[in-house]
């Protein structure tokens, strides 16, 4: 298996600030089980691809609104994962739910980070800066993010990853935000990458988007 990498798929919906750490993680050696082959954004003009632009890397834009319907959607995204041999699925600030059916299909190939410490703060309509808002409001004093598997539960699969992050005095949910991303989410994402792409390596390709 010398030399074999798991293939990858980089799911975004914005700026690609978790997608831009993969892909220095793989430039330094730290993602090295695993290659970025494919980013897939569900918004147009999403900076995210312009990041894989730049990194060579092939990027593509599927909306649910041009496909019609959930499904349709599905199928679009799951049609280009199959043409480029997908392993391994990385929700980078990917903002669309995926159903059930499509979960399924990539047992334990599907990674997403969530900037809290699930089970706290998480779940359907938990994304983005309300995360960090309602961290604050409640007045936690330690927060931080997680990796997980997906399934049909928004943030519900597997934990495989967490990090803690202190809040600080004054803090705003703007500042903390870069503090989790800083010092979380852009460490333990391409870590979980790279554990998950070794043991894809040790299993191999299972996937059944077919």
């Amino acid at each position: 298996m010398e030399g074999k990498k798991a293939r990858i798929a980089v799911l975004v919906s914005g700026g690609g600030t978790n997608l831009q750490a993969l892909l220095d993680a793989q430039t330094s050696g730290k993602i090295a089980s695993g290659e970025i082959c494919l980013v897939i954004s569900n918004v147009p003009g999403a900076y995210a691809l312009t990041r894989a632009k730049n990194a060579g890397i092939p990027g593509y834009t599927i909306t649910r609104k041009a496909c019609g319907a959930q499904a349709a959607f599905e199928k679009a995204i799951c049609e280009k994962l199959s043409e480029y041999g997908i392993d391994l699925i990385v929700l980078a600030g990917f903002l669309s739910i995926l159903s059930e059916s499509f979960t399924r299909r990539f047992p334990q190939r599907i990674l997403n980070v969530h900037p809290s410490l699930i089970p706290a703060f998480c779940g359907q309509g938990y994304y983005g800066l309300k995360v960090h808002e309602e961290a604050l409001k409640y007045g936690v004093k330690v927060t931080g993010a997680t990796v997980h598997f997906v399934n049909e539960v928004p943030d519900g699969g597997r934990i495989l990853l967490q990090k803690a992050v202190e809040v600080q005095e004054g803090d705003t949910p703007e500042t903390l935000q870069k503090r989790v991303m800083e010092q979380a989410e852009w460490k333990i994402l391409p870590a979980a990458v790279e554990l998950v792409s070794q043991q894809i390596i040790l299993e191999g390709s299972s996937n059944e988007c077919l």
